[in-house]
């Protein structure tokens, strides 16, 4: 097993926990009334951990530039999870993680976006990572 691959192991691992936290979230705040916080954290990890995957599938398929695929996905992961946690823990615990942890882990997301078309129009390595 190569190194990258270690990698793209870690980042779908990493996404499925994270739809999993998300469909939890969802079903928390269902159940209570003042759960919007809940739902928004939900939607950034549902919304992430597909597009984390296909990213590394895309990586790993060399259609877009693997070493910035893998940065990307591995982006949506922890952009998502420092969005979400930040947002779970204000609802249940009334405080912040850390000051600027939701809008760091969205200006990480917007860059992993970015990062992601970047990394299909660079051109790919002559050799694998």
């Amino acid at each position: 097993m190569t190194a990258r691959t270690g990698w793209f192991r870690i980042v779908v691992v990493a996404a499925g926990l994270m739809g999993a936290a998300g469909v939890i979230l969802a079903a928390a705040a269902a159940h209570k009334t003042t759960g919007t916080l809940l739902l928004s954290a939900s939607s950034m990890l549902l919304f992430h951990a597909p597009a984390a995957l296909l990213t590394i599938l895309l990586a790993e398929r060399q259609i877009v530039h693997p070493r910035l695929g893998l940065a990307a996905g591995c982006g949506f992961v922890a952009g998502a999870t420092l969005f979400g946690a930040d947002l779970t823990v204000l609802q249940f615990f009334g405080h912040r993680l850390f000051p600027m942890a939701a809008p760091s882990g969205g200006t990480l997301m917007i860059l992993s976006w970015l990062l992601l078309a970047v990394a299909a129009i660079w051109p790919r390595a002559a050799t694998p990572l």
